[in-house]
């Protein structure tokens, strides 16, 4: 199976470069990664190109004008050039753990979507990890404590493996912890929904949207919490003046039962 990780980014390439990096270390090989920017300026593509030429495997970058914060969009445009028949998705500034792909291939399940959890890292610890290129994935248990106790890291637990399945369905219907900074989707089923509706102006909730779509079309919710965590980089709020509509929305659309994005993934061909 071949697995599309989507990667969100917007003028981050620091950020971007320690993503970029711990993907080509993962474990797992059978894999792509599609950089989906939503209108960065010329210094993001340029380090794309410049990994390109060394990654371990397919690299691609899908980016569109700078015209405000479209994020539902620019997942649609990554995914119309995936060639998996899963989707990982991860924001540009969440750092993968080197078994991330393989832990996320090993509960991938017919049915369900996987959301994975993260750490929080400081603002003066990113800046030390994006000037320094620190490489998280290599921050041994000695030095996460260590991290945790500076208060670098804000908790210790989700990097803690726990290999039992016995848990992981217990949420099956739940939404309130599924974000598309670390998420696994069957490409069927996101067509399915039409991906992300790009209705969602501004920051806030359009990864909400897709979970509820996908649970209300049958779609089942899995944790992939203590196997697929991701070390979240620091960066101020967005603009959340859209926030609250954005969430009325989505609460409209779990009462009404709806499925389909009304512009979503099919609508990026027309």
């Amino acid at each position: 199976m071949l697995i599309s990780v989507i990667v969100t980014t917007y003028n981050r390439p620091k950020a971007l470069d320690r993503v970029l990096s711990a993907l080509s270390e993962q474990e797992d090989r059978d894999f792509e990664v599609i950089v989906g920017d939503d209108g960065s300026r010329e210094e993001t593509g340029l380090l794309v190109r410049q990994w390109a030429g060394r990654f371990p495997v397919a690299l691609k970058h899908a980016w569109q004008e700078d015209r405000g914060f479209r994020a539902a969009r620019v997942r649609n445009l990554a995914a119309s050039e995936a060639s998996g028949e899963y989707f990982l998705f991860l924001d540009g500034d969440c750092v993968p753990q080197r078994h991330w792909v393989s832990r996320h291939r090993g509960l991938a399940e017919p049915g369900w979507m996987v959301a994975g959890n993260r750490v929080l890292l400081s603002e003066r610890f990113t800046a030390r990890v994006e000037d320094e290129k620190i490489s998280l994935p290599d921050l041994g248990a000695m030095e996460i404590g260590r991290l945790v106790m500076r208060k670098d890291l804000n908790r210790l637990l989700p990097l803690v493996s726990i290999p039992t399945s016995l848990f992981r369905k217990i949420g099956a219907g739940r939404w309130q912890k599924v974000r598309t900074c670390n998420l696994g989707v069957w490409r069927e089923d996101f067509e399915r929904i039409n991906g992300f509706d790009q209705v969602f102006s501004g920051w806030g909730y359009e990864d909400t949207d897709l979970a509820v779509r996908l649970l209300n079309s049958g779609v089942r919710h899995k944790s992939g919490a203590f196997a697929t965590c991701v070390f979240h980089l620091y960066h101020p709020e967005n603009d959340r003046s859209n926030r609250d509509a954005n969430f009325i929305r989505v609460m409209d659309r779990l009462k009404s039962g709806v499925t389909q994005a009304e512009i979503g993934f099919r609508e990026l061909k027309k």
